[in-house]
């Protein structure tokens, strides 16, 4: 009574005065302290039984299995002069718990060889090691084994089958077992919508859940997840408020996926709502959860918001530190970055592969060599991780940006791993930045030869040949990239005004309020002559004549969507806009002056990082 009741310290106690114990008097003393997990109490009990019986070896088998000491749970196994069918599910779900799948089958396998007959509990455990290994060929054995014992129409265990079939993408024979289920239950049809998630097939998990008798908190969030991993983000969260609607409240995965829609969306005010949600509700933010938003305010150029967060959490993991060191640096703060990272090493926090691509990401950003060399040689020199073509891409970039392209260059001629088209990427920007045609040309020729589908190169490879004048051979690119099908992505810009996200292409004329619009572009012309602009025509690199070319950069796409956020978004909140593509020289230009011309405080995410510009001046101080 006082063990189960887990006052272990009484029963303790009685059993130490008793007279006489008989092996219920052990085996409930030993009991009690498999059930609170007390280890090492657990042992020198056991050890001390005078006669251990099949009953006392299962119940440490499970505990030692439990807790982490497989080989001692197999010693105490191998040592059993006779065992059961408890004990040999014991063993066997020791290793699947602690992940060891393998040797989880191969003891079923010993199991099944000697002979035990085999129950619906252990059937289950080696479904989960085939469903982890994601071998179905060793899941339909054990469903044939199923059947052959007479218990394939267990509900948990058909489940389990369910499941299986679906992770390891036979869908046929998922569909044919949740089909001629008669006691189907929630789980059944969580695990079906799961599957065909998983395989690919959306509508179809969409089509089940709306034929759902019930949905519990599990089917909103499968189908959730699976749309933000499908990147259906706008059907993530058309979901959520369907969800909302329903009274059911959601759990840290559904939060989780809906933040990420949020942040793919460039839907901050719908971010923010949720985060609101979040407080209000007082529910835990662990580890995951936090680290997520912190990456959406840090990616919608919330630096504050991010750090709020980030105090705020009780229990950081060495991602959450990543996405602060990341952010800090992708919005322009180099030198809180490099201090954040400093602080997560005083915390004894060890960093990995993507901390350092985090402040290497920081040191490229201000262009600061001299520590990004430092902190890339004591990557492996003091924490023993070896650069990947990730870290050395950065240091390329890095090289490149502050214009040593003749050691970026020699930096990839003398990596261990071969160069990616990354890598050489970077250091084709760098070419085309500081004006070195003779390596950008040897470069780009390269890339064009090495990616002919990738649009980027084309283009850049063009430009360097425009910049020169040598519209022959930007001709002879172009026709490459039509003989290739290459189409160039067009740039698209993305506002968000009262929770409805707006995009603009260049030149766009379509949008309901485009007349208001171009009201708006010809007085930031004006007020921009006054400010003294003179457009860059060096941005567009056509054979056109420069009135021409003056226009066609006023209708830049990050230009539209800025007189867009001046008409419709009130002082003093920013006018955020999220950019596919990098910032052009002139729009960058333009928009430091728009700041200072209309005092507001503009946020432009380009493909790279962040851009606030703010009483005529950027966060990037113009190095970028």
């Amino acid at each position: 009574m006082y063990a189960v009741c887990g006052c272990l310290g009484d029963a303790r106690k009685v059993f130490d005065e008793s007279c006489a114990l008989d092996s219920v008097s052990w085996n409930s003393m030993l009991a009690g302290y498999v059930s609170a997990d007390n280890v090492d109490e657990a042992k020198w009990l056991y050890e001390r039984m005078p006669e251990r019986n099949v009953i006392a070896s299962n119940s440490m088998i499970v505990l030692l299995g439990r807790s982490g000491h497989l080989e001692e749970a197999a010693k105490v196994f191998d040592e059993m002069p006779e065992r059961d069918l408890v004990s040999w599910s014991a063993l066997v779900s020791c290793y699947e718990q602690n992940e060891r799948y393998d040797e989880a089958l191969r003891k079923f396998k010993e199991m099944v060889v000697d002979g035990v007959l085999v129950d619906e509990v252990v059937l289950i455990t080696v479904l989960s090691a085939c469903t982890h290994l994601v071998v179905a060929m060793t899941g339909q054995l054990i469903h044939a084994l199923a059947i052959k014992a007479g218990i394939e129409l267990y509900i948990n265990l058909q489940n389990a089958l369910i499941h299986m079939y679906s992770i390891c993408g036979e869908l046929v024979a998922a569909e044919k077992l949740f089909s001629s289920g008669c006691t189907l239950d929630l789980i059944s049809w969580n695990s079906m919508i799961s599957g065909y998630l998983r395989c690919g097939e959306v509508e179809k998990a969409r089509s089940l859940f709306d034929s759902m008798p019930q949905r519990d908190t599990v089917s909103w969030s499968v189908l959730i997840s699976g749309y933000a991993q499908r990147d259906r983000f706008a059907d993530a969260l058309a979901l959520f408020q369907d969800m909302q609607l329903e009274g059911i409240q959601p759990d840290e995965t559904v939060l989780v996926s809906v933040i990420s829609a949020c942040t793919h969306l460039s839907a901050l005010d719908q971010g923010a709502w949720i985060h609101a949600y979040i407080r209000k509700k007082q529910m835990k933010v662990n580890v995951i959860l936090g680290t997520t938003l912190i990456d959406m305010y840090m990616k919608f150029g919330s630096v504050p918001n991010a750090m709020e967060v980030f105090r705020a959490m009780e229990e950081k993991g060495v991602s959450t530190w990543n996405a602060l060191i990341l952010g800090l640096a992708m919005n322009g703060f180099v030198k809180e970055s490099l201090a954040t990272f400093s602080e997560m090493k005083e915390c004894n926090i060890v960093p990995n592969e993507i901390t350092f691509l985090a402040v290497l990401g920081a040191c490229r950003h201000m262009g600061l060599v001299e520590e990004g060399r430092r902190h890339f040689d004591a990557m492996s020199r003091k924490h023993g991780i070896e650069p990947t073509i990730k870290h050395y891409g950065c240091m390329v970039d890095l090289l490149g940006r502050a214009g040593k392209l003749t050691e970026a260059e020699e930096l990839i001629a003398n990596m261990p791993v071969p160069p990616d088209v990354s890598t050489w990427g970077a250091l084709l920007g760098a070419c085309k930045k500081h004006g070195d045609n003779v390596m950008g040309e040897r470069v780009g020729r390269k890339l064009v030869d090495l990616q002919p589908e990738h649009d980027g190169f084309h283009v850049l490879l063009s430009n360097i040949y425009a910049s020169k004048g040598s519209w022959d051979n930007v001709h002879e690119i172009r026709g490459m990239m039509r003989q290739h099908g290459v189409i160039k992505t067009p740039g698209c810009s993305m506002i968000e005004v009262k929770g409805t996200i707006h995009e603009f292409l260049a030149g766009d004329k379509t949008h309901p309020q485009s007349e208001d619009i171009e009201k708006m572009l010809d007085d930031m012309a004006k007020k921009l002559k006054m400010e003294g602009y003179a457009p860059d025509t060096r941005e567009v690199l056509l054979d056109i004549d420069e009135e021409d070319k003056e226009t066609t950069l006023f209708r830049h796409s990050e230009k539209i969507a800025i007189a867009f956020g001046l008409l419709t978004i009130d002082a003093p909140t920013p006018i955020r806009i999220m950019k596919n593509l990098r910032i052009c020289n002139d729009c960058h230009m333009a928009a430091k002056l728009i700041s200072r011309a209309y005092d507001r405080e503009i946020v432009v995410r380009d493909r790279h990082r962040f851009h606030h510009f703010k009483q005529g001046s950027c966060s990037c101080l113009d190095y970028w």
